[in-house]
């Protein structure tokens, strides 16, 4: 029988939660236990699982496998307008929370309290930073408000309807730019309404006239107009009904506003960087020499440079674009992770970003560009535990049945297990998705601690390889994404260290 890839990964992925949703037991079940030491002690499940062929779990095993389980991050969210200085979210309790921090490795201050995540909160460009406007749900339920927080008295003010979804809020370069004032929530109106689910602001124009506004379709195909900040009339930017589908991932304005910068996949297997002219409609690409995706970007507010990042075979590198000459500058690099999340501070000279990789977690760095200096800002969490012991992702790559070379992370249980080792496959959901080598949290008690080797593959259809690649196993060609799994088990038989014969 043939099991979908999101089915196969579904399934580990309720296996592999079994040894830590063991870990809560009920209280009566506990009470109604004859007295045991604590050496003898298990873990009962709940009246909520059923459980077969699963021998008891002492006690010392879930709380070891619960330090696994009380890591943090922390990510920054924006910087102050004036000084030195950025806002965060992290979690000190049961949710994300926005937090204050006033130079690198200073003490987080928390600043909003909430049964409910706070999911983004942004400072003004411009200013004094004496408010910063702030998004939360209620329960969970993704109608997202706009709130205004004064830095001065800890006051929080609704700005929206209270009722309806607000997302993919974008200051204006002025910090006062139509069609909403924070400072003034009367001035809050409808702009242009839609057809479709897809549309997103990207950037507005320097004076605060213009918005570029993306209409997406798919992960192939999405479009970018131009719209009136005042009458919300808009123009379509990139023709459509060609032969070739495109998608781009992001658009700014230059800093005159005569042209965008934008990532797009237009005439090329990957997203590649590209200024277009607004007069002539003219693509001038930057970014040929990389052969691999452009995620994301941001211009400096004085224009003249632009830091992106690349998907270079699911590592995420940053690069540093000067923009008068198309050049690139030295940037530092950092151990195979994922550098994202790139933010300038308005002095054009300060660039935040946020940093994982398999020994770390997700914490706030920024780059002094003058200098060169990283510095970290956050350092979270990681339940008492030492990550120096845990398997770096090794980027691994084999052949499957058709000639092509499919790849992914390979982490391998520390020096101590001896002989050859089980091995758990575990393939990311979508389709359209790709494993990238991120800090496992959770998932390191594996390697860690039973010396089970953790193989994430990036089948055929993954994103992150060209749009070619992403469309191999659309329709009846999912077959041959399992058929990758298959020689990926071939590949597995070949290695000296592993244990064909225990894969899950």
């Amino acid at each position: 029988m043939k099991v979908s890839p999101v089915a196969l990964a579904t399934l580990a992925a309720a296996a592999l939660t079994i040894p830590l949703a063991l870990k809560v037991r009920d209280a009566r079940a506990q009470q109604a236990e004859s007295p045991k030491t604590s050496q003898e002690a298990v873990v009962a499940p709940n009246e909520n699982l059923v459980v077969e062929g699963i021998p008891p779990v002492p006690a010392a095993v879930a709380e070891q496998a619960d330090r696994y389980t009380n890591f943090r991050a922390a990510t920054f969210t924006s910087w102050h307008p004036e000084r030195h200085e950025m806002l965060i979210s992290t979690r000190f309790g049961d949710t994300f929370q926005i937090h204050q921090v006033k130079s690198p490795g200073a003490a987080r201050y928390q600043l909003t309290f909430y049964r409910d995540n706070v999911t983004s909160a942004h400072y003004p460009p411009k200013g004094d930073g004496s408010f910063f406007v702030f998004s939360k749900d209620i329960g969970g339920g993704e109608f997202y408000q706009l709130y205004r927080y004064d830095t001065a008295t800890g006051t929080v003010s609704l700005l929206t309807d209270g009722k309806s979804r607000n997302t993919d809020e974008h200051w204006s370069p002025s910090g006062i730019g139509e069609p909403a004032r924070p400072d003034d929530p009367k001035t809050n109106r409808l702009l242009a309404q839609l057809a479709g689910g897809g549309w997103a602001v990207a950037d507005w124009s320097p004076d605060d006239s213009q918005l570029i506004v993306q209409e997406y379709v798919s992960a192939n195909e999405s479009y970018l107009w131009l719209m009136n900040a005042s009458t919300g009339e808009k123009s379509l930017l990139t023709p459509k009904g060609g032969a070739e589908k495109v998608a781009y991932g992001g658009a700014q304005f230059s800093k005159d506003g005569k042209g965008l910068y934008v990532t797009t996949d237009k005439d090329s297997e990957f997203q590649r960087l590209a200024y277009i002219d607004l007069a002539t409609k003219k693509y001038t690409y930057l970014t040929d020499h990389i052969h691999w995706d452009v995620e994301g970007f941001d211009v400096s507010p004085n224009g003249a440079m632009l830091a992106f990042t690349s998907n270079e075979d699911g590592l995420g590198v940053l690069h540093l674009l000067d923009t008068k000459t198309g050049k690139e500058k030295p940037a530092p690099k950092f151990p195979a992770g994922l550098v994202y999340g790139l933010s300038w501070h308005p002095n054009s000279r300060d660039l935040a970003f946020g940093f994982t990789q398999s020994r770390d977690v997700t914490d706030a760095y920024s780059l002094d560009v003058t200098t060169g200096k990283v510095e970290r800002w956050t350092n979270s969490e990681t339940g008492g535990l030492n990550l120096a012991t845990f398997p770096e992702a090794q980027l691994i790559h084999w052949p499957t049945f058709d000639g092509k070379s499919i790849s992914g992370f390979y982490f391998k249980p520390p020096a101590k297990f001896s002989g050859k080792r089980p091995v758990i496959i575990d393939i990311h959901g979508g389709p359209e998705g790709q494993f990238r080598p991120y800090f496992l949290a959770r998932y390191n008690y594996f390697p860690a601690e039973m010396g089970i080797a953790m193989i994430y593959p990036n089948v055929r259809g993954s994103s992150g390889y060209g749009k070619t690649f992403l469309t191999l196993d659309n329709g009846f060609l999912r077959e041959d994404s399992y058929r990758d799994i298959n020689s990926l088990l071939d590949w597995i038989a070949q290695q000296p260290d592993l244990d064909a014969s225990r894969v899950m």
